[in-house]
């Protein structure tokens, strides 16, 4: 059996958190390591725990979610942002600090448990008001020219495939995927594989 996800819940209310905690912890893959109140204490629990998945409320007095995500850093953990906010505009400027996922509160836990799955795998996933939000938030120039395989191969980057697994799923040699991934995103003007995914949803690509 594989270990289980290690979690750490991000949230300023204990009531919150231990609801979570009591419903994910029922998961026999999930398991909570560790909580915080606030984001100087998320930053330090990151750095002593190395959770895997950190489901981060955006909504805190003091350094809030947004601001733990600018300082994550090199941090390995994923970041699902789970927050009662409704508005959108917050969708853009998560994601690009890199966050993982975006969902609200009134998720369904079996949907909330499945998201973190989701998000730890690699992928990108956001809720619709939340995909909503970051359509409409999109900035910059329109879409280049990709060729028709490049926008085979940035879908599948924008689900979170490896260069190995876009590979089989096309046919092609991972030599050909790695030439591919150069040059869409030097046409794109992405840095990485998650600005590319970014891209990718921002366009309607995946």
């Amino acid at each position: 059996m594989t270990d289980p996800i290690r979690l750490l819940l991000v949230d300023d209310h204990p009531v919150v958190r231990r609801g979570l905690r009591g419903y994910l912890e029922l998961e026999p893959d999930l398991a909570v390591v560790g909580e915080a109140g606030d984001g100087e204490e998320a930053l330090a629990a990151i750095a002593a725990l190395d959770p895997d998945v950190v489901l981060l409320d955006l909504k805190m007095p003091g350094l809030d979610g947004q601001g733990v995500l600018d300082r994550l850093g090199d941090a390995r953990a994923r970041v699902l942002v789970l927050t009662s906010a409704t508005d959108a505009e917050r969708v853009p400027a998560a994601i690009t600090a890199g966050a993982a996922g975006f969902v609200y509160k009134d998720i369904d836990p079996d949907a909330l448990a499945s998201a973190i799955r989701t998000v730890h795998s690699g992928q990108l996933l956001l809720a619709p008001v939340a995909m909503r939000g970051l359509m409409n938030g999109a900035t910059g120039p329109a879409a280049p020219n990709l060729t028709p395989r490049e926008s085979q191969v940035l879908g599948l980057i924008a689900k979170g495939q490896t260069n190995r697994q876009i590979a089989r799923a096309l046919g092609v040699s991972e030599k050909t995927v790695k030439t591919h991934v150069t040059n869409l995103l030097r046409r794109i003007g992405a840095a990485d594989r998650t600005q590319a995914a970014l891209w990718a949803v921002r366009h309607g690509i995946g």
